[in-house]
């Protein structure tokens, strides 16, 4: 499985993974997201001890679109994953690779590098909250721009701002629907319906 893995990768990149030897493996438990998929950690060591690489490996299923949008052209579901990834981010893992086991399972590989970031919104100034929003905007909108066929996408949307009001439309609907739902679940809690922790 590994050997597979290994010949996804770029030839320098494969010659960085070759200094690592395998040390052990261990099965990791998964978030929300994943919940029932198999993953695990790979550990591996350089010649020095103090020189480690950890690696996770995560089974990657079908798309949920595929019974919407037809069978993926890839015949490696971690393939697909893998290639979304690069298409949408702009600069990925270096290790990341895609292989499958013996049992028909399809997996993808990444260094195990959590690196999301948590920042306490409550505490932001206006002016901060605004500059927060357009960030992830941008972050979104050029990770779409990477991915998707410009021309075609414009021609789509036309020359009208019917999709600018929409979306605007949408997200306020959607934001006017997270602050109910809010009140509701805090209602729940003052009332002794739902346990808070």
């Amino acid at each position: 499985m590994f050997r597979r893995y290994r010949k996804t990768l770029p030839e320098e990149r494969r010659i960085l993974l070759d200094r690592y030897q395998i040390v052990d493996v261990a099965g990791k438990a998964v978030g929300v997201g994943s919940v029932g998929t198999r993953c695990a950690v790979v550990l591996l060591l350089a010649d020095k001890d103090d020189d480690p690489l950890l690696l996770q490996f995560k089974e990657a299923h079908p798309s949920v679109l595929e019974s919407y949008a037809g069978k993926s052209r890839y015949k490696n579901h971690g393939e697909r994953v893998v290639t979304g990834q690069r298409m949408l981010q702009a600069a990925s893992d270096v290790f990341l690779g895609w292989t499958s086991d013996g049992s028909g399972r399809d997996y993808y590989f990444r260094q195990l590098c959590d690196m999301k970031m948590k920042l306490d919104l409550s505490k932001m100034s206006k002016a901060d909250w605004f500059e927060y929003v357009e960030i992830c905007g941008r972050t979104l909108a050029r990770a779409q721009a990477r991915a998707g066929d410009s021309a075609r996408i414009a021609g789509y949307l036309g020359a009208s701002d019917k999709f600018d009001a929409t979306l605007a439309k949408f997200a306020t609907r959607y934001a006017d629907q997270a602050e109910q739902d809010h009140a509701a679940l805090h209602k729940a809690i003052r009332s002794g319906r739902v346990k808070s922790y």
